[in-house]
């Protein structure tokens, strides 16, 4: 007998746990609190996690191990730059004080939206105020160039 279980499709609302994971671990992993729910081709997840749901029934679990860059893209060195306290002080907090491993969130040019950034390196204290003149984002993603472990279990879809 065929089943009659909902299949994930383009646009499917979906109900999940799910867990991304690279090298160093887990990114996010919903398994231990409530469920995600997001609708497939909505930007959520990544065009190559979202093409694995596709086909998947509703209560399937499943694990995929996706191959180094195709989750998040390669890194691209262009993404890691410089900027200026002067423009830190613009978008933000100028009294703001950042760590590497930080991540900063910058609102989009438009500033209808916003992107992240990962603080690699501080710049030189040249006023002696204890703020350096400048600070190095990483702009790729965490995940960018790494292989990745997409978990889910699939809850509903509608």
């Amino acid at each position: 007998m065929a089943s009659t279980a909902a299949r994930v499709q383009p646009g499917s609302f979906l109900t999940l746990h799910y867990r991304l994971a690279g090298p160093a671990g887990d990114i996010i992993n919903t398994f231990h609190d409530k469920p995600a729910t997001l609708t497939l081709g909505a930007g959520e997840l990544s065009p190559a996690v979202e093409q694995r749901l596709l086909g998947l029934e509703e209560g399937a679990r499943t694990v995929f191990e996706i191959p180094a860059g195709e989750a998040f893209g390669e890194r691209n060195p262009e993404m890691v730059q410089w900027v200026a306290r002067k423009l830190l002080a613009q978008m933000g907090d100028p009294h703001e004080r950042y760590a590497v491993g930080d991540v900063v969130q910058f609102p989009t040019p438009d500033g209808l939206g916003q992107y992240a950034g990962a603080v690699r390196q501080l710049g030189e204290d040249r006023d002696g105020d204890g703020q350096p003149d400048a600070v190095l984002f990483d702009f790729n993603h965490p995940l960018a160039g790494q292989p990745v472990t997409f978990e889910v279990h699939l809850i509903g879809v509608l």
